[in-house]
């Protein structure tokens, strides 16, 4: 038979273990969310870098097209997201290519 003693401290373990399984299934719980959030957001960023050339390449078609047609207004707005273009000058006096124009974003 446990002496009084005894009983206690088992007891008192018991219920530390049991604290500690509850503790611990609070903490995998609240870990799993965080790494759903987190894969979430890398997935995103996946998806984000795959269109970053696409991003690009639309950009440069538009500050083309404003160099090109001098059209103020798409200047404007290209220069209101910190787009910062110009024109370059033709390569020869007789080539049949047209001047094209280098878009890249503006340093802050």
């Amino acid at each position: 038979m446990l002496k009084t003693w005894q009983f206690v401290v088992l007891m008192l373990c018991s219920v530390l273990a049991a604290a500690l399984v509850i503790a611990n299934m609070v903490l995998f719980t609240q870990n799993r969310a965080e790494q759903q959030q987190i894969n979430g957001r890398q997935q995103f960023i996946q998806q984000s870098l795959q269109l970053e050339s696409l991003y690009q390449q639309l950009i440069k078609g538009v500050a083309e097209l404003a160099a090109r047609q001098g059209d103020e207004q798409l200047k404007s707005v290209l220069s209101s997201q910190g787009i910062t273009f110009s024109r370059n000058p033709s390569p020869a006096a007789g080539s049949s290519q047209a001047a094209g124009s280098a878009a890249s974003p503006a340093k802050k």
